[in-house]
């Protein structure tokens, strides 16, 4: 049986890996999410010190946390470089994002 917990998991992509634009809003720096249907978007709040500037001018690699800030997931820069998308044979074009 799926639980309404499995399928907001299953929303949100926790655990996913994504190529995200990230912009600040607030002191906070945040993200689209890359799902449609998704209800909230991202917050990135850990390995920010893996950046060199901040916002970043390019997408960086970020992983869902399965927590909330405010209203939105939590996210963690695990990558610098999006030259390799972890999402292989994703056709979606995250760089709107």
């Amino acid at each position: 049986m799926t639980s309404f917990r499995d399928r907001l998991g299953e929303s949100l992509a926790v655990g996913e890996q994504f190529c995200l634009r990230l912009e600040e809003r607030d002191g906070t720096l945040v993200a689209n999410h890359p799902h449609d249907s998704s209800p909230m978007n991202i917050a990135v709040v850990e390995g920010v010190e893996l950046l060199e500037e901040r916002p970043p001018s390019e997408p960086v690699l970020v992983e869902l946390l399965g927590k909330r800030v405010d209203s939105r997931i939590a996210g963690r820069v695990v990558g610098v470089d999006c030259d390799e998308s972890p999402n292989e044979g994703d056709d979606r074009d995250y760089s709107r994002y």
